[in-house]
Formats: structure tokens, C-alpha cells, sequence
């Protein structure tokens, strides 16, 4: 759990500021649950340069409480929190030296944005609150209040939080939870969990991932995990100390997210899933007439596949239906072994390439349409689909044949704006199978929007 806040001062010598503002946004990784935002009398003047930049003045403190009489929210808002926001170090000293007056040792513990976005998102041109939200997309309002800087400070920590790949914050934050301290009640955790796409993770009472997955249906799945009689389930069953979660909203992110993060974390209980997931791919050659074949082989790592399959029983129903969708031949697909024609040509269901009768360059511009149709191979495109809310969508990027990564966008500007969308975008490996997960997809997932790029 995690206590966002942003905090307004008066301004002056260091460690005599007074608070003028505060705004905490309690946040639980996916939604904000709780809030207290509140005008606050500092018993001393503010700064003029203070009210010049955030428009608060004394008149308007007038009335306000005093920090002694707020004090007791703060502390229940933020308890068994971290606080996160945009230069911690100063909102944690503040707090401090407030509380310290009440004679009040007040400790939590800190995550600051501006360095976690340096990390995380190397290479922006400012990490200054306004610069940032803006270079990224997120809208902001109020800049320079507390309510607007720390609501800018959630929506900018989502994004860290989505990129954060080694899931470092997430593993912090489990051994701040007093409750993953106790010998786990497995039926507790399946209750806190949403029925959403996304990826889950178990932890041990470290809050080491030792176990990562992917559902269309996070509860459910860990239900079955929780009730398995596996050798498998009861390991994690004897070791889970809490799981969290990350919704995707797109079944393609948690694929892509789950492949990769495997990788990187390398959980004791996902041994099977480090191997590559694809053993057989399709090919095309030229045969010595001119006519382009298509053949499904075992992978071989020499060759640049059109596209790749879980097994060969997919592949040969894909081959099929191939050959069906561009009127193909059943013999120079490889599903037909013959030394004359193939069985269409005798339902004249075949335009006769198995004899050369039907000219190669025809023949060759519809293997052509599957291959572009199937493959990313030179293309640059985006892959949009659902979001993680019904404001958003996910988005895919290919450049040039390469997979870049994915990221989460609102509004359309963010997309449109090649620097805000590379921003956006948590970078990913390009590996054998991220191509075989994004390809699989296209073929079976018809509601993804395509939206091809100009090539760089």
C-alpha cells in the first residue's frame, strides 16, 4: 500500500517552513481507496514568491486547522505505507520536522519519483514535476496545489510501476504489510483479488516472486493454484505469503508481460516457462520452377520464420484454413504429398500451380498476401487493443520489424505524438518468443486494431 501526497510550504529557512497544503492519496497499486486533502494554518507568513506560485494566502488560511489537529488522519492514512512522492525527501523532512514539534517520532518509509523515473524512464529532458507529466501525456491540473501535483504523482507512479519490470517496488512494499508476516490464510488472499486480465505473482514472506502467471481471470486462477493437489500446487501453497497482481486489460500484454518477466525474475516455480514456448514455425522458399512453397518445419534457429506455433497439430490447422483464405495448393503448402497434383486441383478447387499451370507470379502475389498478412517482418505498426480501464487502451509497438515494447494511453494525442508515445512505452526484449506471442495473436485475435507507421 502505498500514502502518494504532494505538500505546499510556506516557504523560508530550511527546517522553519511551515505546511500550507497536503494532499495524501491512499493507493493500492491498481486504484486510489482513500484521500484527505486539507488547507492547513501555519501560524506563520508565507513567502510572496510562495503566493505568487501556488495562489495561497494567509486570508484563505485563516479558518484552516492547524497541523496538530490533523495530525492523528496523517498518521492513520499513511500507517503501514510507503510514501511516494516527487522529491520525497523534502515532503518526508517536512512531515518530520512538524510531527517532531508535536514530540511525535514519525518513520515511514520513502519512494521517490523523481528518482525512480531517472531509472525507469532514462533520458527525459526534465524531471521536474510539470515537465514530466507533460513529456509523458498525463494531464494535470491545478499545478502547484497539492491536489493536483500529488493526483499528476499517481498517475505518474502507475507508469513506474508498469515499467518496473524486476517488480523491485512491488517486492518492497509486501515487507511493509504487517499482514504478510503471518502464516498466510490462502482463502483471505483469493477474496482480495479481481476477476481481470492481467498477471499475478506470488510471494514468499520476503516478498520473493516465486511464482508468475497470466489469466483472463486473476481469482480464478489462483483459486485453482490454491486447491491443486500438485506436487507443483503444494509447494506454493506451503510458501505463498501474498500475491499481487497487475490488471492488463489485453490478453496480448499479459502474454508479452508474463514471457518476459519470467526471464528476468526467474521464479523457482516457473522452470517449464523459461524455455521457449514455440517448437515448430513456417517457411517459404522458391522451388526451381519460380513458384514461392510453403512448409512447416521444426524451429530452426538459422532461419527467419513467417511465423511460429505452439506445436505442429496448430500449424497444420493453420495451414488449412491458409489455404483456404488465399487459394492456395494443398502440394506447395506442404499439406499434400504428390508427384503430379494435388487433391483440390481434382475438385478444380486448385488453379493448378502443383503443375505450373497457373503462372508463378500469379501464384506467388497471394502467397505474398499470407506472408504480409502473418508476418511483422520489415513493418513498423501499432497493436491497440483493450486498456486496464474503459478510458484506455493498450498499445504494441514495431519498428521495423522489431518489437519495441508496450505501454497504455487516454487520449489520442499521446499516441499521435511520437515522443510522448516512445515515453510511454516500457521497453522489452525482442526475443523469439515475444515475435511468436504477437504473431500467434494476430492470427487469432480479430479485435486488435493495426495501425501502421511510417518506417524510420
Amino acid at each position: 500500500m502505498y500514502a502518494i501526497l504532494d505538500i505546499e510550504t510556506t516557504g523560508g529557512k530550511y527546517n522553519e517552513e511551515g505546511i500550507t497544503e497536503i494532499a495524501i492519496y491512499k493507493f493500492d497499486g491498481h486504484k486510489i481507496v482513500d484521500q484527505f486533502i486539507s488547507l492547513l494554518n501555519p501560524e506563520k507568513e508565507i513567502q510572496p514568491f510562495v503566493v505568487n506560485l501556488t495562489g495561497i494566502n494567509s486570508k484563505m488560511l485563516k479558518n484552516a486547522p492547524k497541523f496538530y489537529e490533523v495530525a492523528k488522519r496523517i498518521i492513520e492514512i499513511t500507517e503501514n505505507c510507503i510514501i511516494v512522492a516527487h522529491n520525497a525527501q523534502f515532503d518526508n523532512r517536512i512531515l518530520r520536522t512538524e510531527f517532531n514539534r508535536l514530540g511525535y517520532d514519525y518513520k515511514r518509509k520513502s519512494l521517490c519519483t523523481v528518482e525512480l523515473s531517472k531509472e525507469l524512464i532514462p533520458g527525459q529532458p526534465s524531471y521536474n514535476l510539470g515537465k514530466l507529466t507533460k513529456s509523458l501525456g498525463i494531464p494535470m491540473s491545478n499545478r502547484h496545489r497539492a491536489s493536483g501535483d500529488a493526483l499528476a504523482t499517481v498517475e505518474l507512479f502507475k507508469i513506474l510501476l508498469a515499467k518496473d519490470s524486476e517488480k523491485k517496488i512491488i517486492q518492497d512494499s509486501i515487507t511493509q504489510e504487517p499482514k504478510y508476516q503471518m502464516e498466510p490464510n490462502l482463502k483471505h488472499i483469493i477474496e482480495d483479488l479481481p476477476s481481470v486480465t492481467g498477471v499475478y505473482y506470488i510471494h514468499d514472506e520476503q516478498g520473493r516472486i516465486i511464482y508468475i502467471g497470466k489469466s483472463k481471470n486473476i481469482k480464478n486462477r489462483i483459486n485453482q493454484h490454491f486447491t491443486n493437489n500438485s506436487r507443483k500446487s503444494k509447494k506454493i501453497q506451503n510458501q505463498v505469503a501474498a500475491v499481487t497482481f497487475e490488471k492488463t486489460g489485453s490478453e496480448l500484454i499479459a502474454l508479452l508481460k508474463e514471457s518476459e518477466e519470467i526471464k528476468k525474475n526467474k521464479p523457482i516455480h516457473n522452470r517449464a516457462l523459461r524455455r521457449t514456448i514455440f517448437t515448430h514455425a513456417l517457411y517459404c522458399f522458391e522451388d526451381h520452377h519460380g513458384y514461392l512453397n510453403l512448409t512447416v518445419e521444426k524451429v530452426d534457429p538459422d532461419k527467419k520464420p513467417i511465423t511460429t506455433f505452439n506445436n505442429r497439430q496448430s500449424s497444420k490447422s493453420f495451414m488449412f484454413k491458409a489455404v483456404d483464405e488465399f487459394n492456395l495448393c494443398q502440394k506447395l503448402s506442404g499439406l499434400y504429398r504428390s508427384s503430379s497434383s494435388c487433391f483440390n486441383y481434382k475438385l478444380n478447387e486448385c488453379k493448378g500451380a502443383c503443375l505450373q499451370e497457373e503462372p508463378s507470379d500469379y501464384y506467388n502475389e497471394r502467397v505474398n498476401e499470407l506472408i504480409d498478412k502473418y508476418s511483422y517482418r520489415s513493418k513498423s505498426m501499432l497493436i491497440i487493443d483493450k486498456g486496464r480501464e474503459i478510458d484506455e487502451k493498450s498499445v504494441v509497438l514495431i519498428k521495423n520489424g522489431i518489437f519495441q515494447g508496450m505501454g497504455y494511453f487516454k487520449l489520442n494525442h499521446q499516441l499521435n505524438n511520437p515522443e510522448i508515445l516512445e515515453s510511454l512505452i516500457t521497453p522489452m526484449e525482442n526475443t523469439r518468443d515475444a515475435q511468436h506471442i504477437i504473431q500467434n495473436q494476430l492470427r487469432k485475435n480479430k479485435k486488435l486494431k493495426i495501425t501502421e507507421l511510417n518506417p524510420t
